[in-house]
């Protein structure tokens, strides 16, 4: 029971993330780093993944691999989480909450891989 249900909000989660990618792009280019080419495509590829990872989520055979998919993900828009927190610093705004942010992505990559 407890394993569905954090099913259910990881896949959420994760579903969610990517439906916004593409409804509200803005803050999520916003915390693109400059040297991220073409972030317009990158932040749709981003959102499709996430997308697609969380359905994954729920196909037996195809979990496991979501799993690591998400994983793989949360290690490389880490860089996009550090320019974030520069940018609150240098603009004095949700530093707090980017600084937490940080270590948050930790216990996402070890929530993903329970599922592995």
């Amino acid at each position: 029971m407890l394993q569905t249900i954090s099913l259910i909000l990881m896949s959420s989660f994760y579903i969610f993330a990517g439906v916004m990618h593409f409804r509200n792009p803005k803050p999520f280019l916003k915390i693109t780093p400059p040297w991220v080419p073409a972030p317009k495509r990158v932040n749709l590829l981003v959102g499709a993944i996430e997308i697609i990872l969380g359905i994954g989520l729920w196909i037996p055979t195809l979990q496991s691999y979501a799993a690591m998919g998400i994983i793989a993900l949360l290690v490389a828009v880490f860089p996009a989480n550090i320019f974030h927190h520069q940018l609150a610093k240098k603009e004095g705004k949700l530093v707090l909450a980017t600084i937490i942010r940080l270590p948050v992505q930790g216990l996402l990559i070890w929530w993903a891989y329970t599922f592995i």
